[in-house]
């Protein structure tokens, strides 16, 4: 496998030899290699994207370039570092933003910004309201972003979209799974009418779209050693979109109280202390940008969002595990059920949520 890496690096105008091709984290969805050089050239980060998620991979890289070549423009115009504070696309030889290999598998580079120090969890307010500022930032920065940009994942986000597929997934019962899973269907459709009220405002434009990362959990962010932010990372999934979506599905990772795999969910909860601090440290980059519509929906885009990927996480169980990567037998249904009681348990506090954003908000502007 290590000769198959070379021979893929070997496609991209990387700066100096390369040294050794080592594996990088855990994704759910791509494979993550760090290509390490000699001399004084960047290491770099290869990654096999995943096609089945992704249907239009070159598209989707053309999408990155578009973005992070503007946040590094907006990062030099401020006096930053734009090598630092943004992601850098690395072309193939023949220019290309991606490698198509003989097993028709799509590979892309990006510059590895060393130094740097990411968090699988925020285990903080103070971690909490950093994040919150760097993904606050990220939409800033994209603020004045005029291009069009390909839609990475068709109805990523869009409620309505995912009800079809859950209809269909129902009507398959690929697995033969939904006889054991009355209990859960019912905690679906009891709420189905409630969340397309709220995408149907997106729909009529009440609420807006904008670029938006989409996936904002806190090991998508890079920290320097002082613990200051510096960049959004991990753009597949960049797109216009309703900026709710970032904050909702921040919320529903940086606030849990448990593991989104966790086996007892009495552990699992909304921490109050761990939303404020996110909602302060996002509010304080975006709190004059957002409109009223925005606002005033950022604290139930936290259930909306938890929602969704109670209705993902029990989509993918009866379709037979398709999509998520698992790593035991009902690991899709321990997901679940641990949403589940995430989205409760945002239910139960959606008062306080809606308190702390108004007065947030208002601190702001």
């Amino acid at each position: 496998m290590k000769t198959e890496l070379q021979a893929i690096a070997a496609r991209f105008a990387l700066e100096g030899p390369v040294v050794a091709i080592d594996t990088l984290g855990e994704g759910f969805i791509n494979d993550t290699f760090i290509v390490r050089t000699g001399g004084d050239a960047p290491d770099y980060i290869l990654q096999r994207k995943n096609k089945a998620v992704f249907p239009d991979i070159p598209a989707m890289m053309e999408n990155i370039r578009k973005v992070t070549e503007h946040i590094r423009r907006r990062v030099a115009a401020e006096g930053g570092d734009p090598k630092r504070e943004a992601m850098t696309v690395v072309p193939t030889l023949d220019g290309r933003l991606c490698h198509l290999d003989p097993q028709g598998e799509y590979w892309a580079v990006t510059v590895f910004i060393d130094d740097t120090v990411t968090y699988n969890k925020a285990d903080s307010p103070e971690l909490a309201r950093k994040g919150g500022e760097g993904i606050g930032r990220f939409q800033s920065q994209l603020a004045d972003f005029t291009e069009p940009l390909a839609e990475t994942i068709p109805g990523f986000h869009n409620i309505r979209h995912r009800f079809a597929q859950w209809d269909e997934a129902l009507a398959r019962d690929a697995a033969g799974r939904k006889k054991d899973l009355a209990a859960e269907i019912g905690w679906i459709e009891a709420r189905r009418d409630e969340m397309l009220a709220f995408w149907e405002k997106v729909e009529q434009g009440v609420i807006p779209t904008r670029v938006t990362h989409n996936d904002t959990k806190i090991n998508n962010i890079l920290f320097d050693r002082t613990g200051r932010v510096l960049c959004a990372i991990d753009l597949d999934t960049v797109m216009n979109s309703p900026s709710l979506n970032d904050f909702g599905d921040a919320i529903r990772s940086y606030c849990n109280t448990g593991d989104e795999d966790d086996r007892d969910p009495g552990r699992v909860g909304l921490s109050p202390d761990m939303f404020a601090a996110y909602t302060d440290g996002y509010l304080s980059q975006r709190a004059r940008e957002l409109c009223a519509a925005e606002t005033d929906h950022l604290a139930f885009s936290a259930r909306y969002i938890t929602y969704e990927q109670v209705l993902r996480f029990l989509m993918d169980y009866i379709d037979g595990d398709i999509y998520y990567k698992t790593k035991y037998a009902d690991h899709n249904l321990v997901r679940t059920r641990a949403q589940y009681r995430l989205l409760q348990s945002m239910e139960e506090q959606y008062p306080a949520m809606c308190r702390i954003v108004e007065e947030t908000a208002a601190k702001y502007r």
